[in-house]
């Protein structure tokens, strides 16, 4: 009875160090963005006066803020495990081409039908929303690869997700990094927004609901295959289009509302797979 007791005392304290950890995690992980968009971006942008590209450029090394403090504190925040450890880990799991198609394919599509839904209401042409973008097709492929799908993964999905998935049901936790992802985003939506105004309410708004949709997603795949790259094709096929999009603030409303139905959807499925798991478990038990 003591050893239990013991146990549970031990237990409960490396939950808390472990809680403490995350959430000096994430309070680093905005700050040291925060601090990189403005003090990098902006002063190359406003001081310098440096040209777009090179602005891109220091906006991606700005986006792996969550892998850099990661990685500089890797020491406290993954104690008993090594940096190769960890990445054996979060890239250890299985992976399903298939899987991995329908996961880019979910994503790819809330953006198309939303440009589609958004052209009927408007009276536009579907390929009215699109242009060949700022840059040359590799480069924009190679931005946007090197952005947050590489540059946010290692933190958010490596990470943070375990943590919270482990402490919380699947809905709770995708809300609650959803929330933590999209606030991460905060100093973006006033310094690299092109609405302001009473316009910055659905966009803000639209951030929060399509960044937890999206978690929603990744956890549901990851749920089966926990294997990074799962959050990483996800993260890189939402923000590749992008590249080539030209909307106005509908675009973000008729997103929000394609991702608050994708995410119900999402909970359906995944309650009616586990219902067909456990009558299979109890057939066979």
């Amino acid at each position: 009875m003591l050893a239990i007791l013991r146990l549970m005392i031990v237990s409960g304290m490396m939950e808390g160090k472990m809680e403490t950890k995350i959430k000096r995690y994430v309070v680093l992980s905005y700050l040291v963005f925060w601090l990189m968009v403005l003090g990098i971006c902006g002063t190359a942008s406003m001081i310098f006066h440096w040209p777009p590209v090179v602005i891109r450029i220091l906006s991606n090394v700005c986006a792996w803020a969550p892998t850099i403090v990661l990685l500089a504190g890797f020491k406290y925040f993954c104690s008993e495990e090594t940096i190769k450890d960890f990445y054996k880990r979060v890239f250890g799991g299985s992976i399903s081409a298939l899987t991995l198609v329908i996961a880019a394919l979910v994503t790819v599509s809330a953006t198309l039908i939303t440009i589609f839904v958004v052209s009927q209401i408007q009276g536009r042409e579907f390929d009215s929303y699109w242009s060949l973008g700022v840059y040359p097709f590799l480069a924009s492929f190679l931005f946007s690869i090197t952005t947050g799908p590489t540059g946010e993964e290692s933190g958010w999905r490596g990470y943070l997700r375990p943590y919270l998935n482990r402490k919380y049901s699947f809905f709770k936790a995708s809300v609650i990094q959803g929330v933590i992802w999209a606030f991460w985003h905060t100093v973006l939506w006033f310094v690299d927004s092109d609405f302001m105004g009473i316009q910055m309410i659905p966009y803000v708004i639209s951030n929060v609901v399509v960044m937890t949709g999206l978690c929603f997603i990744m956890n549901f795949f990851m749920e089966k295959h926990d294997n990074l790259i799962y959050g990483i094709v996800i993260h890189f096929c939402f923000n590749f289009l992008y590249c080539f999009l030209k909307v106005d603030i509908w675009f973000y409303v008729v997103l929000s509302l394609v991702y608050l139905m994708i995410i119900p959807v999402i909970c359906g499925i995944r309650t009616l797979k586990w219902e067909k798991e456990r009558r299979s478990v109890e057939k066979h038990g």
